[in-house]
């Protein structure tokens, strides 16, 4: 059931001075997200989608198009059942925005005194809350007293307070660590499992969307150039901005600089080739490409090949890539220095072709 949807959404902000051009920050924008989806928005800055979400929450209303949340135009609805909507929106932000007078009890419990709960039922959920993104033995620190994966697990909580349906993430890990990173990405993957509520991510570090998101949206300069499952983005993007996101986390094929210092390292052939989602070996193409099997070729794991390979003798030591799983389902490239016989190394990569497509990036000998 889709649960947000943008149709043909633009949004023009005025000039910045009287001789400047109208703004567009959003243009002409559709996209839709499934109840119970993880969907990611990335993209540069100013391509546009933080004004998206902002859209979503109601904070800025489009110039034309129409936003929908449980099949309702958001943009037509009175101030009162505004503020009933924003209840089941929840909002994370980069820089944790918690009120540094509170403790971190007082911080989770706001929306809920702004929607005036009882205060038995308040108590009750901050504790609930707190237990869940483990800092119920922080309930009376205050947010100077917190680590930023503290801070923003509080503000994780807060998000949650008054059961929304709905959870909007705008760069909620810039600000943190690596390591902090992943674990707030695990606390929004059982927000996301366990409470079955939808996120919207947005960001710029692809990193995110890898360990997050079902699906992906690519953004530039306000209109979306890309879109998919996750998987399918990654393995084989189409557009160069999705391209340059992809090969900041994924090991491309070796090609020039990079080659020639693998080929001065390493004696011998160096081949790639690209490991699919079923195993198949591909034809080690660029990040991408299409990869086209042989006629006949059936499906080859990496252990039929370097089976192929031990069988002829032929030594073989991985220089460059490696594999990267995606929620169960894999891909990458494997680039191998092959030494030994001449004539046995052509036999192998003979062989493994046999298999399905290999590129061959250097045919010394």
């Amino acid at each position: 059931m889709t649960l947000i949807r943008l149709s043909g959404v633009t949004k023009t902000f005025p000039p910045s001075s009287k001789d400047g051009s109208p703004v567009v920050a959003v243009d002409d924008v559709s996209l839709t997200v499934a109840a119970g989806e993880v969907c990611g928005i990335i993209g540069y800055s100013g391509a546009g989608k933080s004004t998206v979400l902002r859209l979503v929450n109601v904070l800025e209303t489009p110039t034309s198009g129409a936003v929908e949340i449980d099949g309702r135009d958001i943009t037509r609805l009175r101030e009162r059942d505004l503020r009933a909507l924003r209840g089941d929106i929840g909002m994370i932000f980069q820089q944790f925005n918690l009120f540094d007078s509170r403790t971190v009890a007082k911080n989770v419990a706001y929306p809920l005194e702004v929607a005036r709960r009882p205060r038995a039922e308040i108590t009750a959920r901050v504790d609930e809350l707190l237990r869940f993104v483990g800092l119920a033995d922080k309930a009376g620190s205050y947010p100077e007293q917190l680590s930023g994966g503290q801070k923003q697990r509080v503000g994780i909580a807060r998000a949650l307070a008054t059961s929304p349906r709905i959870l909007l993430a705008d760069e909620a890990t810039s600000a943190l660590d690596p390591d902090t990173t992943q674990e707030v990405l695990a606390l929004l993957k059982r927000v996301n499992e366990e409470l079955g509520i939808t996120i919207l991510v947005i960001t710029h570090e692809m990193d995110v969307i890898r360990t997050l998101a079902d699906r992906v949206v690519v953004m530039e300069d306000g209109r979306i150039i890309e879109s998919g499952d996750v998987f399918d983005v990654l393995s084989s993007p189409q557009h160069a901005a999705t391209q340059r996101f992809v090969a900041s986390i994924i090991e491309d094929v070796p090609s020039g600089p990079q080659l020639d210092t693998l080929r001065d390292r390493h004696p011998g052939r160096i081949v790639t080739l690209q490991i699919g989602d079923d195993g198949r070996v591909g034809n080690g193409g660029r990040v991408g490409d299409t990869v086209t099997a042989a006629p006949g070729a059936g499906t080859a794991t990496q252990a039929d090949v370097f089976a192929a390979l031990a069988e002829r003798g032929v030594r073989f030591e991985l220089v460059h890539g490696g594999i990267n799983d995606i929620r169960g389902r894999v891909f990458g490239h494997l680039t191998l220095a092959l030494t030994g016989e001449a004539e046995a190394v052509q036999q192998a990569i003979d062989a493994v072709s046999a298999f399905a497509p290999l590129i061959e990036e250097d045919a010394r000998g």
